[in-house]
């Protein structure tokens, strides 16, 4: 992409690298795998092997002779409170039913007891040598079967939550002389972030009791609020800090080892370090919530949908986590991409004896788009129509209202990215192309995505940010960031320079401390961008105007006669007179007594929605069901870049995740063991960069009012459009219709033999 600055910015719109990319891909970061504290220990996770069991007995006696083991946690010598590992704020209503060590194991992964030792390889052998005798309990693997009830995951029950929400009248259009209904049931798979970082974390205590927690986290507050629930702590007494994160895509927005980490370093009054390795990482922390829907979508003749109706079966795993959360978020999106004049969406959660199902990069958005986008597609092809331009007569326009109920749509450009990546791919001509005979068969997809810029309409949602001028001219802002290798931090601050007018390296923004931080809710819900940058370009505002203010009583002369210039004020009277902002900054200082430092909060009002269209082509290997992706065009409307290299990395990084989805990433659990298949990198099956296709991205920046310099969100968005054009496309290569995700060559070869099956029947 090209690195111009748009609209005569001096920062926003450049292509500006990430702060600390050199020192990451020099080895010189420290990552919290890297750390290491005076007497620290080593603890490691004893994790069940049963998929549902009472535990018996457990037999740590040949694991407490290994030299170097400090101690041995179980149930009955740790804290028994509950807690829900996806609370954000304190007050949030939310089931809670995980416990450290808890007394029925749920799932292979549960955890059954710890070991903290000396040294890592005391732990791990220790930890091999642990015993534990189980009740087995029946168990249910398919969130389907599990709708019977017949198996109590917990003593809810299940399904444990079921959600309804409507507009319109969707029956009566479902039962319209002219309407033509097309239904689809479409599924889609748990599966892991995959992040290059495995979970970690440091925690240690101090003098004073409290506790200081090092995690690569998404939400410091989170973490302590949760780890201080555990412990029976106040607040104060718990510290977190946010390290450099190796990935996480929402594999760390929720509290993992912390509590753990935290509760054994408070018993042993030494630091612990707790160090998954990638199976654990798989198993044992949070997978993408998989999710069987149900979708009916009626239209007209002429390709005008009527209403739909969606019915979403939500497999949360072993404990609730966000599965109630997830369900509502999921039926918000419904309504903010489509003018559908009637829909209704039902929702029901159930607990499984698989991993825990929680945040995972588009919370739920990935799920339902894709089953939506899918069943869009088979309509066009019942009524023979280009799913381009089926598309374009529904798709939302700017500044619609949303009949569901939420936040107005904002400056939804959804119908710019259609025209303009459709001429960009070529569609016209790769849709109404000869089918080739032979091996390869070739195809081409589409489908259109929309996500949310944070949490208004449905959550507070606010931020607060400290923007400090120093005596050099530097300037510090303080907030509560957390950058995921996505270059938060960069762009905030170029958010601020562009503001203040002051070269970027004279700007710091430290990550959260919950010691030192103000308060924010995290990064999570597609809000970075969009609310906390809002917050530190309002923060510069203020301080420009502070620095503005007091400069006018130095140079005694109006306000509005200051000019700021790349980090020199001068007065319009003498603009050959300039001075440095230290030297202003100093002087303000000294003669009018005054620092200056300005405190904001803002409250983000409005939520409008970021919107993209994938276009992929495929060629299907019908001798062997290979998938190979030859070509992706990725169209977003998101407002304004601040960054475009950055923009660009997310979308790249999101058809990435959105690929897997489609054709080959699939934890799997097997139904009669409740063994994860896909446990190790060896089975569980990455689009690794060889096989990654080009893609071409094109960005439609229009603007959005209440975004920084109007930009909106891309990260989570960029991950969701292009899973269901993937199978889109298989589907039109092979005239099929795979509806049960991920389209691997297994599912392919078995439905061409069918097919050719039935063909030799038909002949005979």
């Amino acid at each position: 992409m090209e690195d111009k600055p748009a609209r005569n910015f001096k920062y926003v719109g450049r292509s500006i690298p990430i702060e600390d990319g050199a020192a990451k891909a020099s080895g010189r970061i420290r990552y919290t795998g890297d750390m290491a504290i005076d007497g620290m220990l080593h603890a490691h996770l004893v994790f069940s092997q049963v998929p549902h069991g009472r535990i018996k007995n457990i037999d740590i006696s040949e694991a407490m002779a290994v030299p170097g083991v400090v101690k041995i946690y179980m149930r009955d010598n740790a804290p028994q409170i509950r807690f829900n590992s996806q609370v954000w704020f304190a007050g949030q209503n939310a089931v809670e039913d995980q416990e450290l060590f808890p007394e029925v194991v749920r799932f292979i992964g549960d955890t059954v007891a710890a070991v903290v030792a000396e040294t890592k390889a005391a732990a791990l052998t220790a930890a091999n040598l642990i015993k534990t005798d189980y009740e087995l309990l029946p168990m249910v693997i398919d969130p389907e079967d599990a709708l019977s009830g017949q198996v109590a995951v917990h003593d809810s029950g299940n399904p444990f939550f079921t959600m309804e929400a409507s507009y319109g009248d969707t029956a009566a259009a479902m039962a319209a002389p002219e309407g033509i209904v097309v239904e689809d049931r479409v599924e889609t798979p748990k599966i892991h972030h995959a992040a290059m970082e495995n979970h970690v974390c440091i925690a240690a205590p101090d003098h004073r009791g409290r506790i200081t927690v090092h995690s690569p986290c998404q939400i410091v507050y989170s973490v302590r609020l949760i780890v201080a629930k555990v412990l029976g702590l106040p607040y104060h007494k718990i510290r977190v800090i946010k390290t450099p994160i190796g990935g996480s895509f929402g594999g760390k927005q929720e509290i993992t080892l912390e509590p753990y980490c935290a509760f054994f370093a408070k018993d042993l009054n030494r630091p612990v370090k707790i160090e998954f390795d990638r199976w654990a990482s798989i198993i044992a922390t949070r997978t993408r919530t998989k999710t069987i829907g149900y979708v009916k979508t009626v239209v007209s003749p002429e390709g005008k949908i009527m209403a739909r109706d969606m019915k979403h079966i939500i497999d949360t795993g072993a404990y609730t986590s966000n599965g109630r959360v997830i369900c509502y978020a999921m039926g918000k999106k419904l309504s903010r991409l489509y003018r559908i004049p009637s829909q209704h969406y039902q929702a029901i959660a159930v607990h499984t004896n698989t991993a825990i199902a929680g945040a995972a990069r588009g919370y739920g958005s990935p799920q339902v788009q894709t089953i939506a986008e899918i069943n869009l597609d088979n309509v066009a092809r019942r009524l023979q129509m280009d799913p381009v331009e089926f598309r374009l007569k529904n798709l939302v326009h700017p500044f619609d209202t949303d009949p569901g109920g939420g936040p107005n749509l904002g400056n939804a450009r959804i119908i710019d990215c259609v025209h303009k990546g459709a001429e960009a791919f070529g569609w016209r001509e790769k849709w109404n192309r000869t089918k080739p005979e032979g091996r390869w068969q070739t195809g081409v997809g589409m489908a259109c995505a929309t996500h949310g810029n944070g949490y208004y309409g449905a959550y507070q949602e606010f931020g607060t940010m400290t923007i400090r001028m120093l005596e050099d001219g530097s300037i510090m802002l303080n907030a509560g960031l957390h950058d995921l290798g996505n270059g938060t931090v960069t762009a905030m601050k170029q958010i601020v320079a562009e503001v203040l007018e002051v070269a970027l390296d004279m700007i710091e923004a430290p990550e959260a401390d919950t010691d030192i931080s103000p308060y924010d809710i995290g990064c999570q819900a597609s809000r970075v961008i969009h609310v906390c940058g809002a917050n530190a370009m309002q923060a510069a505002e203020e301080l420009r105007s502070l620095l503005i203010r007091e400069s006018a009583k130095i140079f005694q002369c109006s306000e509005e006669e200051v000019l700021l210039e790349n980090g020199m004020v001068y007065t319009s009277r003498e603009p050959e007179k300039k001075i440095s902002y230290g030297q202003m900054a100093a002087a303000i200082q000294q003669k009018n007594q005054v620092e200056l430092i300005c405190t904001i909060t803002y409250r983000s009002p409005a939520n409008p929605g970021s919107y993209a269209v994938n276009f992929v082509e495929v060629a299907v290997d019908t001798y062997t069901g290979f998938v190979k992706v030859v070509d992706v065009v990725a169209v977003h409307d998101i407002g304004q870049a601040i960054n475009t290299g950055f923009v660009e990395g997310q979308i790249h990084g999101g058809v990435q995740m959105g690929l897997g989805l489609a054709i080959s990433e699939d934890i799997a659990y097997d139904a009669r063991t409740g063994v994860a298949g896909g446990a190790s990198f060896s089975k569980y099956h990455l689009v690794n960069a060889p096989d990654m296709p080009p893609v071409r991205v094109l960005l439609i920046e229009e603007g959005e009012e209440h975004g920084p310099y109007g930009a909106k969100s891309v990260g989570e968005l960029a991950t969701i459009p292009v899973t269901a054009a993937t199978v889109n496309a298989i589907n039109h290569a092979l005239a099929a219709n795979f509806t049960i995700l991920p389209v691997t060559p297994d599912k392919i070869m078995a439905m061409l033999t069918a097919r050719q099956a039935s063909n030799r029947t038909l002949l005979r």
